[in-house]
């Protein structure tokens, strides 16, 4: 990701006034600097990037496609438009494919007490979710599920708190929480 907000890719900021009859080709060479054109764009980008040509680096980046020929297809894009547009493409999943999202949070918690005496204790919270195909995902569970269950919850009167909250408070996350294990959705802490 990071070549591409070198590149400029992840710009939101303008438009491109023609994007829809540029090639990906035609677009990053845009956003590389005035250089050798007797070069390959893939060498060029290497080159700008400060890799080799043949790094697992510029091979995931020519994976996207951005050194392709194909036109961007998208009227008045931004360049993150544009990149969006190509990642969305790419990284759609196949039917039988599976999802995995893997979080650890890492905690240092000092007790209450005269900075001499105090102490720190230090947590771990981790959770692994799986998901069952392209539909089922573990990004669906782990993001739609809390909200529905949250929609829920406000629904019948068990979240009182009104407007647009981060779940920071017991009232909220402690009955989420809780609902999600039935799910098979638990943080372990150690």
């Amino acid at each position: 990701m990071e070549y591409f907000v070198q590149l400029g890719f992840t710009d939101d900021s303008y438009v491109i006034e023609d994007s829809a009859h540029l090639s990906y080709t035609q677009l990053t060479e845009a956003f590389l600097p005035p250089g050798k054109k007797n070069n390959s764009l893939k060498s060029r980008v290497a080159s700008f990037m400060g890799v080799d040509e043949k790094s697992d680096e510029i091979k995931l980046v020519e994976w996207t496609g951005i050194f392709e020929n194909t036109p961007v297809g998208l009227d008045r894009a931004t360049p993150a438009q544009v990149l969006q547009n190509l990642l969305e493409e790419k990284w759609k999943l196949k039917p039988d494919d599976k999802d995995m999202i893997v979080m650890q949070h890492q905690f240092e918690i000092r007790s209450e007490g005269p900075a001499s005496k105090s102490e720190i204790r230090k947590v771990k919270s981790e959770i692994v979710v799986k998901g069952e195909d392209a539909t089922k995902t573990a990004m669906a569970k782990t993001v739609g599920l809390p909200l529905a269950i949250a929609s829920k919850l406000i629904l019948n009167g068990k979240i009182k708190s009104r407007g647009v909250l981060v779940p920071v408070t017991k009232e909220i996350y402690e009955p989420v929480l809780k609902e999600l294990e039935d799910y098979g959705i638990k943080f372990s802490e150690h």
